[in-house]
């Protein structure tokens, strides 16, 4: 099997770059999809005549579903290539979100809203694994830092252009823009990314997949470090904060849609610099000490947000600059980067499976949670009870946090792993 592995690697050289830069740019189309979805949802409230609770209720049902695919990936992983899954899957994803332009009614619109999120399912499980496999430890924060860093450009380009767009050519035309690059970069993908194929041979020789799962939840660090990822789901910033912020100022404050469409867009731009910061400031401190203080960075900006009430100076304040256009932001990149050190070659693909699949799949019931909040409150008293939640949520995800530990296993696990050579 090894030797088989080596052959093909011969053949077609791994290229590292190459890798991250097409998994980047899909990233980007991935985040830019989930930014303009709150903004194709206020569209269709009116159009289709849905509550708030609905959208709350497709969108949690979306992000359940993508995140129970995500478990599979554990298995799939080791029959099906890294490169096919992501392609495949960017078809899916692209064509699904394209395919929302054609709805008739709200039915015919979220059945391929629901099949665009499952086909961006593999992008972070699956991408983050082939980055881990690709670049040595040394080099691994780094990629995957770039990978996230290259969602958040997808993230800052559709809050800069999401609301104009729908404005010019609709909310229809403006999925159909999104989701065409998502299929071309899907084909790219599939015709020039390769792999070494060393961690589904570790994979395979470590045991069945039940028995990868059976070590991951006999791992204390882990079983932690998946605790802290679904409490801190609840204050999550994309599929979670960017749709209720927007909600909130429309329904509750009853901001124009373009003025709130700026502070929209405010919130998203200056959350993707503080991923970054506290990427670097990770690799030098450690990682845990930073998220406990993004948690609680994060807890803070959601109580200032609701203090600020209808005034627009602080309003301003409290979305773009100071503390939750900040904090929320940047909690998810951390763990994945703990993550991708604390769980050994073995496990890797498994560890990060069970992790979106928590992250995402069950992380989402809290959007469950707060639909029915709004439902039972209304606008006006739910939306706010729901931002006092987010602040709850990342509170007790900081102290979940504190028992993990976080750098003496990714230091024991970097000191057995033999990086492969990277080619670019």
């Amino acid at each position: 099997m090894l030797l088989h592995h080596s052959a093909v690697a011969l053949e077609q050289p791994i290229r590292p770059t190459r890798s991250l830069g097409l998994l980047s740019v899909a990233h980007a189309i991935n985040h830019a999809q989930a930014v303009m979805l709150p903004l194709i949802f206020v569209a269709i409230i009116a159009e289709f005549g849905v509550g708030v609770d609905t959208i709350a209720f497709l969108s949690a049902f979306g992000a359940f579903l993508a995140g129970l695919v995500q478990l599979s990936y554990a298995g799939l992983t080791r029959v099906v290539s890294r490169r096919r899954l992501l392609g495949i899957g960017g078809i899916l994803f692209g064509g699904g979100f394209a395919a929302q332009a054609l709805a008739t009614s709200f039915a015919t619109f979220a059945v391929p809203n629901v099949v665009s999120r499952i086909g961006g399912s593999p992008q972070h499980p699956v991408g983050n694994g082939l980055l881990a496999e690709q670049y040595p430890p040394d080099r691994r924060g780094f990629a995957i830092s770039a990978h996230i860093a290259g969602g958040n450009v997808g993230t800052v380009v559709i809050a800069v252009i999401g609301a104009p767009l729908i404005a010019a050519v609709g909310w229809r035309g403006a999925s159909i823009v999104v989701g065409i690059p998502a299929i071309i970069v899907a084909f790219a993908i599939l015709l020039f990314v390769r792999e070494l194929g060393t961690d589904r041979a570790a994979a395979r020789a470590s045991g069945t997949v039940r028995a990868a799962f059976g070590r991951i939840l006999r791992d204390r660090d882990l079983r932690w470090l998946y605790l802290t990822s679904v409490l801190g789901g609840g204050g999550r910033g994309l599929g979670v904060v960017n749709l209720f912020v927007l909600l909130y100022l429309t329904l509750v404050l009853g901001i124009d849609q373009a003025t709130a469409g700026l502070m929209y867009g405010a919130l998203i731009v200056f959350s993707v610099p503080m991923p970054l910061i506290v990427g670097s400031l990770s690799d030098r401190y450690g990682r845990k000490p930073l998220i406990v203080l993004v948690y609680a960075g994060g807890a803070v900006g959601f109580i200032v947000f609701l203090l600020a009430g209808s005034s627009l100076p602080l309003l301003w304040l409290g979305i773009g600059i100071a503390i939750m256009g900040l904090f929320s932001f940047a909690e998810s990149p951390q763990l994945q980067a703990l993550l991708g050190g604390i769980a050994p070659p073995s496990i890797r693909d498994a560890s990060y499976a069970l992790y979106f699949t928590l992250a995402f799949g069950v992380g989402s019931l809290w959007v469950v949670i707060y639909g029915i909040v709004i439902d039972i409150y209304g606008n006006a008293a739910g939306l706010p009870l729901v931002f006092l939640l987010m602040a709850v949520s990342f509170v007790l995800a900081a102290l979940a946090t504190l028992p993990i530990h976080a750098e003496e296993r990714a230091r024991s696990n970097a000191a057995f792993e033999t990086a492969e050579p990277t080619a670019d």
